[in-house]
């Protein structure tokens, strides 16, 4: 019983990895799935990806670490959020593939709302802003794209989750529709200072209450996950979005402490205690985590394309045949060529919130290459963390009061984290683990099952790898990142 598997549910790929009594990793599972892209800008998924995925790497995970059921104490889930899945409750079939929290086909919708003048009450109630990244328009979007989908969910047919739910409604053979409530917060159909789904979002957004699952703590039952999956049931006990449960993961317990995920986007989130923030800079106002029925808030910005650009190197232009050559290459870059990628491939996110700008690259010559372009992919993730960050310090009102811990695929690059921090010109600090996402969802599910200590022992356990400490010049620092805001606005006048 001294054993967490924790569950990884992301964009690309589903993990599963199993954390022994003292949160050390025993074992990790980990399988891929195909990205969808049916219209340009749109995004999906096949449910039946997440869940086989999913069931597949808990098995696997199991096997390398020859353990049974009676050897795991709880699971913890963490997943890709806003990501949009509809179901029949009765069938447990999906009306259609789960819309990505990449994916724009609601940008027009967004827009209407915006022009009405909705987004202020939005932005009161949820603490979001009227995008297509959050979940309520992709819903809106089935409901009104499936044939009779509307009638059904207004009849209590179906069921609406982000992808926590629909994994709990399959671990559990659909016993148990809930969500978390940093998962809620998520939806812009949530109102995260009364702590209860809002009836004036879902009827603005024309989603029918009905379809909501129910809200808990990040701690807390949500169910035994079956027996003929693992052997014997397992009860499920943590859940929190992915950036959340980063948070929780790398210890930012107090308010002013801040933590940036470098995975397919980047995802700052400023931990503000019990004061909801409100944003002058277009930043989200979120729950960073809910224990015993008390929410902590936080301050985020959202970049929707960091990781994502090293896989465009690849993918796209087939600069590079594996992530791991995009540092190398980038050491290589010629010092006088000055070229700037804005990746806004699928938009702009925090704080421009430009969900129709698309990418470009400035400063091109005859001389430019292939480690230019790589370099100009790393600094892009540089520069739209300055953007954040002095996004959140003008609302916070405290300038460089606290180091950035980082986490993620590419904080384990040692170029781009230096970037950051002389870009920033702020300390960066990345902890010994980085598998902050899972670290945080096992330990909400352990403490709960009551083998991992407390918040507060498990934030002095926090240690750190390296240090990277801001060796740029200002001037310089500032002429590049004049050069990067010249760029993004060119972007935007495309």
């Amino acid at each position: 019983m001294g054993h967490i598997l924790a569950i990884d549910q992301g964009t690309t790929s589903s993990r599963a990895i199993l954390f022994d009594g003292q949160m050390k990793i025993a074992a990790v599972a980990q399988q891929e799935f195909t990205q969808h892209y049916p219209a340009s800008g749109w995004v999906e998924h096949d449910c039946s990806d997440l869940w086989t995925t999913t069931a597949a790497t808990c098995r696997q995970v199991m096997e390398k670490a020859g353990l049974r059921a009676a050897d795991i104490a709880a699971i913890g889930i963490t997943n890709q959020r806003e990501t949009t899945v509809i179901w029949d409750r009765k069938t447990g079939e999906p009306l259609h593939n789960a819309i990505v929290w990449q994916d724009r086909r609601t940008s027009d919708l967004c827009r209407r709302l915006r022009d009405e003048g909705h987004e202020p009450a939005v932005t009161e109630r949820t603490g979001l802003l009227l995008d297509p990244y959050f979940s309520a328009t992709k819903a809106a979007w089935v409901l009104d794209h499936v044939d009779g989908a509307r009638a059904r969910a207004e009849a209590g047919e179906l069921a609406f989750g982000t992808v926590d739910s629909w994994l709990i409604w399959k671990l559990t053979s659909g016993r148990v529709h809930v969500t978390d409530a940093t998962n809620a917060a998520r939806t812009m159909l949530y109102d995260i200072r009364k702590g209860a789904w809002s009836p004036e979002m879902c009827e603005l957004i024309r989603v029918p209450m009905s379809m909501l699952p129910e809200v808990r703590d990040c701690a807390s039952d949500f169910g035994m996950a079956r027996g003929d999956l693992f052997g014997a049931e397992i009860p499920i006990l943590g859940v929190a979005g992915d950036q959340q449960a980063a948070t929780i993961g790398q210890a930012c317990f107090r308010p002013g402490m801040m933590k940036s995920t470098y995975g397919t986007g980047c995802f700052a989130l400023l931990n503000t205690g019990d004061n909801a923030v409100v944003s002058t800079n277009r930043l989200l106002t979120t729950i960073a985590y809910q224990m015993d029925g008390k929410p902590t808030y936080a301050l985020e910005g959202s970049i929707f394309v960091a990781g994502a650009v090293v896989q465009w190197l690849r993918d796209g232009l087939k600069l590079i045949r594996e992530a791991g050559e995009t540092q190398p290459l980038a050491a290589k870059a010629d010092p006088a060529q000055n070229v700037v990628l804005v990746p806004a491939f699928t938009g702009l996110g925090a704080p421009h919130w430009n969900a129709d700008c698309r990418g470009a690259v400035f400063g091109l010559t005859r001389n430019t290459g292939p480690a230019d372009m790589a370099r100009a992919a790393l600094e892009s993730v540089g520069y739209q963390t300055r953007d954040l960050l002095e996004a959140m310090q003008q609302d916070w009102g405290a300038k460089g009061e606290t180091a950035l811990r980082v986490d993620g695929g590419m904080s384990a690059s040692d170029w781009a984290m230096q970037f950051v921090a002389d870009i920033t010109g702020a300390q960066v600090d990345r902890p010994e683990v980085l598998e902050t996402t899972a670290m945080g969802a096992a330990w909400l599910a352990g403490q709960r099952a009551g083998i991992y200590p407390d918040m507060e022992a498990f934030g002095a356990g926090w240690a750190l790898e390296r240090s990277f400490q801001p060796a740029m010049e200002r001037d310089t620092r500032e002429a590049k990142y004049a050069g990067w805001k010249r760029a993004v606005a060119a972007a935007q006048m495309f």
